[in-house]
């Protein structure tokens, strides 16, 4: 009644107002479908990320980065595909979460999804790149224009500017990490720690992204210890979202049902 009320007063419909909290009544069914999208963007993203693009790219090696992408052109499609695919549902993944934790902070869960958008709209224009460096390596025309070396140089510029544009985008992946992290710590929802551990991932993907812009041998270096916090915090998040859902309703949530 008190929703229906609010929803008079905010003009906002009956029937949005009971959708609204029906919505929002299953902490832990929005959490279970925020685990099954995460799940699909670890999966499509690791794909793309992980395996794809390691089999295409040998920094500084024209020829043998030509190679390897005539070898695999099927796999290119594929995994731009992937790509595309895990930053659409990175999307919805971020309003789910938001639908979940916008009652713990507001500002904090619209930061949270501004950021997202921001990260998909850099990969997806990303992916241009690498399906061009496909264009520039399987069509003829390419080598015919500027020979053989210079087509190949620009197929190793495509995929320059495609690993560098992901480094960029990887900014955005540390930075949704920390509104995601101190929702968690403040709603109850889940361990305080998770929430904890989540704003170091954070940390780390920025602190990887700058380390391998401003030094790339550095980057090579601790590239391997920065990318330990994302994996455990990401892999502890999408574990408890499908396992757990949610451990208790948020405090405010349960000061509304007692009212």
């Amino acid at each position: 009644m008190a929703v229906l009320q609010d929803a008079v007063k905010t003009g906002i419909s009956k029937p949005q107002a009971k959708a609204e909290r029906a919505i929002t009544s299953s902490p832990k069914r929005l959490a279970r479908i925020a685990g099954l999208l995460y799940l699909v963007v670890g999966v499509f993203g690791g794909f793309a990320v992980g395996y794809v693009s390691p089999m295409l790219y040998v920094p500084g090696d024209a020829a043998a980065t030509v190679g390897k992408v005539l070898a695999n052109a099927d796999l290119v499609r594929i995994g731009v595909l992937a790509d595309l695919l895990q930053a659409t549902v990175f999307v919805f993944l971020a309003m789910t979460l938001y639908l979940l934790l916008s009652r713990v902070h507001r500002n904090a869960a619209t930061a949270m999804v501004v950021i997202v958008a921001i990260a998909t709209t850099v990969m997806c224009l990303d992916k241009v790149f690498q399906f061009a460096a496909l264009r520039v390596a399987t069509d003829p025309s390419y080598a015919a224009a500027f020979g053989i070396a210079g087509s190949n140089a620009l197929v190793l510029l495509l995929l320059d500017i495609h690993n560098y544009g992901y480094l960029i985008a990887q900014i955005f992946f540390g930075l949704w990490l920390m509104p995601l992290g101190f929702l968690a710590y403040k709603s109850g929802f889940f361990p305080r720690a998770l929430g904890v551990v989540l704003i170091v991932a954070g940390t780390a993907y920025v602190v990887d992204m700058l380390a391998a812009f401003v030094s790339p041998e550095l980057g090579k270096a601790v590239h391997g210890y920065l990318a330990i916090p994302p994996i455990i915090a990401e892999v502890w998040m999408l574990g408890y979202l499908l396992l757990f859902g949610v451990r208790t309703a948020a405090p405010d949530k349960r000061k509304s049902v007692a009212a």
